[in-house]
C-alpha cells in the first residue's frame, strides 16, 4: 500500500469512528434506559457528553495543530478513543460512562478536523470535493454497519455498548495506519495567510447551515426509532432498521456524487442537495405505513446527496486558498449542531412528543436551504463580475 493510500484510508477510518459513535444512538438508547432503570428522555442527555466533547474537540482543532503535528494528534486521539470505548463495557458507573463519552467525543472532534484538513492538502482542487464526499461514504458505511450490528446485538440481549467495541477496533486501525505513514506538509505561505484573513459572508452562512444540518439530521435519526415504537407500534428491531436504511441511501448517493461533482461542480450540486434533504425528510413524519417507511428512509438518504461535504466543498470555493483553519471552522459549525442535539431534542420530546421533534428536524433543513441559497446567490453574483478559475 502506498503512503498516500495509507493516509487516505486513515482519514476514511476517522470518519467511520465518528459515525460509528453517533449512528446507533437511537438504537442503543432504549436498552441503555432499561439498563439504568430510567426514562428514555432522562437518559438521552447522557449522550450530550459525547456531542459536547465533539464540539470541544472541534474548537480545540482551531489551535492545537500549532502545538503538535496533525500526525501526532491523530495518534494520540485514536489511542484515547480505543481505551475510552473499552471502559463503556468494563464499567457500570454512570460517571465513567459520561467521562468516557466525553473523551471519545473530544478525540473525534480533533480527529475529524485533522482528517478533513489532510484530505484538502493531499488532493488538488479538482479532486478535493470528490474525495471529501468519499470520506462521507465512509461515514455512511459506518452508519450501515454499526447500526445494523447494534440492532442485532440489542435483539440478542447483549450489553447496550457491545457495538461500540467494533468502533474501538477501527480506532486501533487508524493508529496502525498513521504510525506507518508520512503526512503532507501544512506550512504553505498562502494557506497560512488565509488563517487570519476575513472570510466572506457565504462562508459564515455555510457555517450556520452546517449547524442546522446536523441539528436537523440527529433530531430525525435519534428519535425516529422511538417515534416508530411509541406512535406506530413498530417492533424495536424494525424501528432500528429504518435508520440503517437511511445510511444505505446516503452511501449510494455519495458514490454517485463523488463522480458527479467532478462534472458539474459543487456550486450546482449544493442546491440539489439541500432541496433533497428537506423534501426527503417530510414523509418520515407524514407517512404512517410501516411497510413504506424503510424505503422512504432509504430515499431520504439518497436525496441528501452527501450534503455535509458538498456544503464544505462549496464554502471553500469562496476563498482562493482554503486553510486548515477554514475547514476546522466549517466542521465546528456542524459539530455545534450535533453537540446540542441531545438536550434540545429531549426538551422537545418531553414538552410535546416524538413527532414534533421530527417536524423540528425538517424545519432545520428548510432554514439551511434558505441560507445556502443566499450564499449561492452571493457567490454567483460575484462570479458574474470577477473572473474565476471554474467550479
Amino acid at each position: 500500500m502506498t503512503n498516500n493510500a495509507r493516509v487516505t484510508l486513515a482519514c476514511f477510518f476517522a470518519y467511520f469512528v465518528m459515525s460509528g459513535m453517533l449512528a446507533p444512538i437511537g438504537i442503543v438508547l432504549p436498552p441503555l434506559a432499561e439498563y439504568l432503570g430510567e426514562p428514555v428522555t432522562d437518559v438521552a442527555p447522557i449522550f450530550s457528553w459525547l456531542t459536547l466533547g465533539i464540539l470541544l474537540g472541534s474548537a480545540l482543532a482551531l489551535v492545537v495543530f500549532d502545538v503538535l503535528t496533525v500526525r501526532s494528534w491523530i495518534l494520540l486521539v485514536y489511542l484515547a478513543t480505543a481505551a475510552a470505548l473499552l471502559t463503556l463495557r468494563l464499567s457500570d458507573s454512570a460517571l465513567v460512562l459520561r467521562v468516557s463519552l466525553g473523551v471519545v467525543g473530544t478525540a473525534c472532534g480533533i480527529g475529524l478536523a485533522a482528517a478533513a484538513s489532510t484530505i484538502t492538502r493531499l488532493y488538488a482542487e479538482d479532486h478535493r470535493a470528490s474525495m471529501l464526499v468519499i470520506t462521507d461514504g465512509s461515514f455512511s458505511v459506518a452508519g450501515i454497519v454499526i447500526s445494523t450490528l447494534a440492532v442485532s446485538l440489542v435483539a440478542a440481549g447483549l450489553h447496550w455498548s457491545a457495538a461500540y467495541l467494533a468502533v474501538a477496533a477501527v480506532a486501533v486501525m487508524v493508529v496502525l495506519l498513521v504510525a506507518t505513514a508520512r503526512f503532507p506538509q501544512t506550512s504553505d505561505a498562502d494557506v497560512q495567510r488565509w488563517n487570519t484573513s476575513a472570510w466572506p459572508l457565504p462562508v459564515w452562512l455555510c457555517i450556520v447551515a452546517l449547524f442546522l444540518y446536523t441539528l436537523g439530521q440527529y433530531s430525525l435519526l435519534w428519535w425516529l426509532p422511538t417515534y416508530l415504537e411509541e406512535a406506530l407500534g413498530a417492533p424495536r428491531d424494525a424501528a432500528g432498521a429504518v435508520v440503517a436504511r437511511f445510511w444505505t441511501g446516503m452511501l449510494v448517493a455519495q458514490l454517485l456524487v463523488a463522480w458527479w461533482v467532478l462534472r458539474i461542480g459543487a456550486r450546482r450540486l449544493v442546491l440539489l442537495s439541500v432541496s433533497g434533504a428537506f423534501l426527503g425528510s417530510l414523509p418520515l413524519w407524514l407517512h404512517e405505513s410501516l411497510s413504506w417507511l424503510p424505503w422512504l428512509s432509504l430515499l431520504w438518504g439518497v436525496a441528501n446527496l452527501g450534503l455535509l461535504k458538498i456544503v464544505i466543498s462549496f464554502a471553500t470555493l469562496a476563498v482562493p486558498n482554503p486553510s486548515p483553519r477554514l475547514v476546522a471552522a466549517l466542521l465546528f459549525g456542524a459539530t455545534s449542531g450535533t453537540a446540542i442535539s441531545p438536550k434540545v431534542t429531549s426538551i422537545i420530546v418531553g414538552t410535546i412528543d416524538t413527532r414534533a421533534v421530527l417536524q423540528f428536524g425538517s424545519l432545520c433543513y428548510l432554514v439551511l436551504g434558505v441560507l445556502v441559497f443566499i450564499a449561492w446567490w452571493l457567490m454567483h453574483s460575484r462570479a458574474d463580475t470577477v473572473p474565476t478559475s471554474g467550479q
